[in-house]
């Protein structure tokens, strides 16, 4: 699957669906992505994870990144529907106890409140 992501607005929220593989082939595209979103004034990020296939080292750094640069900013950045893959790997490298993610998009939206 080919990398592509897809920004959406629901309310404040912006909902970035990404698609396909957050690797080191990806990871300038999505830190520029970030900074550009920041720098728009949108500060409330989630990214929806459902169609990640695959994400390394590079994916999860630039994941971290834009995590700081958005709280940096003063704003929030969670995740939703991550699979297996991405939930080991936050463990592994305990970012899932920085990274809030969901279940589903409406209590992702609805935690922002």
């Amino acid at each position: 699957m080919r990398f592509s992501v897809t920004i959406r607005q629901k309310g404040a929220v912006t909902v970035v669906d990404i698609h396909g593989t957050i690797t080191y082939n990806e990871a300038d595209a999505l830190n520029e992505m970030f900074g550009d979103l920041v720098r728009k004034g949108r500060k409330k990020i989630l990214l929806n994870l459902s169609e990640v296939t695959e994400l390394d080292s590079s994916g999860i750094g630039v994941l971290a990144r834009g995590f700081v640069m958005v709280r940096r900013a003063g704003g929030d950045f969670k995740m939703m529907q991550l699979n297996k893959q991405i939930q080991r790997l936050l463990e592994i490298t305990n970012l899932c106890k920085i990274f809030e993610d969901f279940a589903d998009e409406n209590s992702a939206i609805h935690s922002f409140d």
